[in-house]
């Protein structure tokens, strides 16, 4: 018999993916893949969305807290251990399903990698110093002459990423979008793509805002705060650039209070501050995945805004599964 088709559900931040899955696991003997860059560290659970102990519990987790938040995992990093694991969950007679909104983890498993160029240490720190004298937002700027694709899922302040594209385009003369398009197709790998998308944008950017303030009111800020006291971290990690994550690391850094096991109180002013520009970020992220989606043509859109959308995800999948 045929392996059943490999599915990938998937959409902006917000959008209902895990409580989708969720039902599609009570349904069909799953275990679930995580497609989220945010969810690989370990100590990170809150402002990322984390599924809970009781959900994690309920159907078998890949690739959540595989990393502490000191560690880079990349794209290349998450082709070769969902492969893997979609192999080893079918040898259990068990489905995988990829679930997240990392659409560059997607890509890379859809389309495959081209063999990117090693760092050169010198170019970044070239690009280092050009940062520091005329920041990050000029560099931005200058890739989007240079890689207009790349620059346009970048927000201006996204230095690791900014300082990659660059690093690639003056060391190879090519774009960083070039290396991922030019992938081989023998790597290619067929996914039936379910995606989340709202009708209504505002009804995304409401779930969002109601999100993160039920992430602060959870401990967020406190969450990062003991990640703070940690001397081997700092905000210019992947890890802690993460949304949600980098705006409180630079709300807290802003009161200017020494180590303690307590996070400081933010006055009303500051706590607003970091309300707004969460939420902002997250909505930021949210259109860039919206973008990201668009450019895939091939996926089947369920309307997460609308009252029967888990029915319709379950609907789509029985069509490519059949019953249980």
């Amino acid at each position: 018999m045929p392996e059943p088709t490999l599915i990938a559900l998937t959409g902006p931040t917000a959008s209902g993916k895990t409580a989708a899955a969720l039902a599609l696991a009570a349904r069909w003997p799953v275990e679930i893949i995580s497609v989220d860059s945010a969810l690989v560290y370990r100590g990170m659970d809150l402002g990322t969305a984390k599924p809970s102990a009781q959900e994690l519990a309920s159907v078998t987790h890949h690739l959540i807290d595989i990393r502490d938040p000191l560690q880079p995992y990349s794209a290349a990093d998450f082709r070769r251990d969902a492969l893997r694991l979609i192999e080893e969950i079918r040898a259990r007679g068990r489905r995988p399903l990829l679930v997240g909104g990392t659409m560059l983890y997607l890509k890379a498993l859809t389309d495959g990698l081209d063999d990117m160029p090693p760092a050169t240490p010198a170019v970044r720190e070239q690009i280092a110093q050009e940062a520091a004298a005329s920041g990050w937002p000029a560099l931005h700027a200058e890739l989007a002459q240079v890689d207009p694709a790349t620059a346009a899922r970048l927000p201006p302040g996204d230095a690791q990423r900014i300082a990659r594209a660059l690093e690639v385009w003056r060391v190879t003369g090519r774009t960083l979008s070039s290396f991922h398009q030019q992938a081989s197709k023998q790597d290619s790998l067929p996914i039936a793509l379910i995606s989340l998308e709202p009708d209504d944008r505002a009804w995304l950017h409401e779930r969002i805002a109601v999100r993160f303030d039920q992430m602060l009111a959870q401990g967020l800020l406190e969450e990062v705060w003991a990640l703070m006291q940690r001397s081997d971290l700092h905000p210019d990690l992947p890890a802690l650039r993460c949304v949600g994550y980098r705006q409180c690391w630079q709300a807290l850094q802003e009161v200017n209070a020494g180590p303690g096991d307590k996070a400081p109180t933010l006055s009303p002013a500051q706590f607003q501050a970091l309300r707004s520009s969460g939420i902002a970020a997250t909505r930021q992220l949210a259109k860039r995945q919206i973008t990201w989606l668009r450019s895939m043509a091939h996926r089947q859109i369920v309307a997460c805004d609308a009252p029967d959308a888990q029915d319709q995800v379950l609907a789509r999948v029985l069509a490519l599964w059949g019953p249980a």
